[in-house]
């Protein structure tokens, strides 16, 4: 990143919050009911297993794993990992050449 120092800090909700409230300049509880608004929305999307699409930043996507063999890592005994459901997210075009320091402007969205 051309030799800036990055900030291993972690975003929280309640920092979304905070950015919010002094951005748009909703009340504190305003902001917070905005950003929660967002989150239930995003729970229950994936929740039903659809796929979430941020233009500019990236998918989340809900995949089924079937049930496979595996091994206990400590014992070496065969296992059984039963059958789930996981959350993917892949960034998108504009985000990784963003990250990477690189001209987004002639980046189309279409993933």
């Amino acid at each position: 990143m051309g030799g800036q120092k990055i900030d291993q800090s972690t975003l929280t909700k309640a920092d979304l919050i905070e950015k919010v409230y002094q951005k748009i300049g909703f009340s504190k509880k305003e902001a917070a009911d905005l950003v929660e608004l967002v989150f239930t929305s995003f729970k229950d999307v994936l929740g039903s297993g659809e796929k979430i699409k941020i233009s500019g930043f990236g998918n989340f996507i809900v995949r089924e794993k079937s049930e496979r063999a595996g091994r206990n890592p400590q014992t070496g005994a065969r296992i059984t990992i039963s059958a789930r459901r996981v959350l993917t997210w892949r960034p998108s075009q504009i985000l990784k050449a963003m990250l990477n320091g690189e001209d987004t402007a002639g980046l189309m969205e279409d993933d």
